[in-house]
């Protein structure tokens, strides 16, 4: 009777997968690959994905994932090109962190343009930090500070000027008609080592994000001057305003997604972009998610594809204005 009631649920995991408008093509030997070593963002993305999929009966098959490092996702991307261009059954797992090193060229000869990209899963988001006695009190009171010397301003984060963190502020400088490169911006060896700055006053300001800070958040020893995403996140920032609020038009979600090899049949495409649309809008998959740290980013197919072309586009200039890249 057990062996009989796996067997069914096996069959019925199946069928609900086929049976799904849009989703006729199954993929055999579905793999997902990290381009980082295990433990980190992109290996996140593939397992919870990868188990998901499965556990919803949208991936009949279940998903390997396979860890690439190299260059935030480089090694992996130039795997898919020289290797796997038309393979319908792999995914490639992104982050914000990759569309900017597409920005400033180094994924080599690779673009945008070369890859299907398929959706988000989820998103964590920038903020930004200080102590919960500093004289900065709100964004505006950042920028005032920033247009009168923004070298007095010390700030830092994990990674270095360029880097993901080192934008957020960036972003927030040129809107107050400052040069970026006149930061005064300290490189430290990930989001803790700069919390630990920031607690101790070597750093006035750590842009870093959400999920990073909200122990620190909830136990009172910081305070926020504003989140950067569309609109104010659930729980513990609740109570704290959007960039936008504060009429500062600026805004950095650390996305998650897959994208395809770029030359992936258009039936093997369209069932991966149901797939992450149905699994990002089940509830199983939104409690599993917020245990992650990441935040709902509902964005698929098309809508996916034109964010990750413009994001790299908008870093791209950015980068250009400020020097960065020619």
């Amino acid at each position: 009777m057990g062996v009989r009631h796996v067997a069914m649920t096996v069959l019925l995991s199946a069928s609900m997968a086929m049976s799904v408008p849009g989703m006729a093509f199954q993929p055999t030997n579905p793999e997902c690959i990290a381009g980082a070593a295990p433990g980190g963002g992109f290996d996140l993305t593939c397992r919870l994905t990868a188990r998901m999929l499965h556990e919803l009966g949208l991936l009949a098959t279940p998903m390997r994932t396979v860890n690439m490092p190299g260059g935030i996702g480089a090694v992996a991307m130039n795997h898919i090109q020289a290797q796997r261009r038309n393979d319908p059954n792999v995914v490639v797992a992104v982050s914000t962190g990759s569309w900017l090193n597409l920005a400033q060229g180094k994924f080599g000869r690779w673009t945008e343009n070369d890859v299907r990209w398929v959706g988000a899963i989820g998103a964590d988001y920038g903020v930004l930090a200080v102590r919960n006695d500093s004289p900065l009190r709100s964004l505006a009171d950042l920028m005032a500070a920033l247009k009168t010397n923004p070298a007095a301003v010390p700030m830092g984060a994990g990674g270095t000027v360029g880097s993901q963190d080192w934008m957020k502020v960036a972003l927030v400088a040129r809107a107050a008609g400052v040069d970026p490169r006149r930061l005064r911006y300290a490189s430290f060896e990930g989001g803790g080592q700069a919390m630990a700055a920031l607690l101790g006053g070597h750093i006035q300001v750590f842009p870093g994000d959400a999920s990073e800070v909200k122990g620190q958040l909830e136990a009172g020893g910081i305070r926020l001057l504003a989140v950067l995403a569309p609109e104010r996140l659930p729980g513990p920032f609740a109570s704290v305003p959007t960039a936008r609020e504060q009429g500062v038009a600026v805004e950095w979600p650390i996305v998650r997604g897959l994208y395809m090899p770029p030359a992936a049949p258009d039936e093997a495409y369209r069932y991966w972009v149901e797939a992450i649309a149905r699994l990002t809008a089940d509830p199983r998959f939104m409690e599993e998610r917020a245990k992650a740290g990441l935040f709902a980013f509902p964005s698929t197919g098309d809508a996916f594809a034109a964010l990750a072309i413009e994001r790299v586009s908008e870093m791209r200039l950015l980068l250009r204005e400020i020097g960065l890249v020619q």
